[in-house]
């Protein structure tokens, strides 16, 4: 992690390399709605890329989990140590925040147990922060509460590493060409709908149909389809965990290869080893997948785009709270 960036259990204490004079840290919140094997992934991935975004100026990270959120007994210990109940925001000072998705139990999102915290969550941020950022399954959540945009299901998973192309704004100035999002999502939201309903979009492509678009009022909201935050391997291991779910006859399909992500001579071999796979299951493809992909693992191409717009973001933030440079 870089100098100057902190996880901090209290709020009150110091930046890590917070020196005398300097402009104080922004806080920002980090909501982990992601499900029990994913926590500490997202966690890592989002401390890490705020610590590649911040330049020099100091960022603290708090942790906070919605508590009607379903969790196993010895993930909500474990979190417990370190979480705080989204209950305690109130009495918490943060300049923004960070939501991310969950994985869905409902096909409603108004069905889901947490449904009234995280719309009570989402008005809190709009009064309460300088900004937020909704990251997949909650930026579905947020415009669906907010202006009744639904999401549609899609024919197949997008799954996969993508260029997308921004519209000039301070949030996507910096990100370099191409620039690179990876997405995983069983959803999309229609883009005509959510410009009726005052959304404004930053970035699309053909592929992946909206990849981020935002509303400013007394916060600014910046949704995301995409997952600029994931590490090099986290579509393997969706992948993996889909393959895994086929094979244990839990989904009906054999999973596709994230678009874009491995390189030519892995790809092939995955797909040729897919095919065989989709024709006589056996949970022996775990092991030749992983056997595979060792021959030439993954890179995060997309972490030039990632931290650029998570810096414009940061910069954002702090030009709105009000805090020096």
């Amino acid at each position: 992690m870089a100098d100057g960036f902190a996880l901090a259990d209290d709020p009150r204490a110091p930046a890590f390399g917070e020196a005398a004079g300097a402009p104080r840290p922004l806080t920002i919140g980090l909501v982990n709605n992601m499900p029990d094997a994913a926590v500490q992934a997202t966690e890592a991935q989002f401390a890490e890329l705020l610590s590649r975004a911040m330049d020099d100026r100091p960022v603290r990270l708090l942790l906070f989990s919605l508590p009607g959120l379903p969790r196993s007994a010895a993930a909500a210990s474990a979190m417990a140590r370190r979480y705080r109940s989204t209950d305690s925001l109130a009495a918490t000072p943060v300049d923004a925040l960070i939501v991310t998705g969950a994985e869905p139990l409902a096909d409603d999102l108004r069905d889901e147990p947490y449904w009234g915290e995280l719309a009570a969550l989402i008005d809190w941020a709009a009064s309460h922060t300088a900004s937020t950022v909704f990251s997949c399954l909650a930026a579905h959540a947020a415009v669906l509460h907010e202006a009744g945009v639904r999401r549609a299901p899609l024919a197949r998973k997008l799954s996969g590493v993508f260029e997308v192309s921004a519209e000039p704004h301070p949030l996507t100035a910096d990100a370099g060409r191409p620039r690179l999002v990876p997405h995983s999502r069983w959803n999309g939201l229609d883009a005509a709908a959510l410009k009726a309903a005052g959304y404004h979009v930053l970035s699309r492509s053909p592929e992946v149909g909206v990849d981020a678009f935002m509303r400013d009022g007394k916060s600014l909201f910046l949704f995301l389809q995409g997952h600029p935050e994931y590490d090099a391997e986290a579509l393997m291991r969706e992948y993996r965990r889909d393959l895994r779910r086929f094979l244990l006859g839990e989904r009906a399909s054999h999973p596709d290869l994230p678009v874009g992500y491995f390189d030519g001579d892995v790809e092939a071999k995955l797909a040729a080893l897919a095919a065989e796979t989709a024709r006589n299951p056996s949970l022996t493809a775990l092991s030749d997948c992983a056997r595979i992909v060792r021959q030439g693992p993954p890179a995060a191409r997309w972490t030039n785009s990632s931290a650029a717009l998570y810096r414009n973001w940061l910069t954002l933030v702090a030009e709105r709270a009000g805090i020096a440079a």
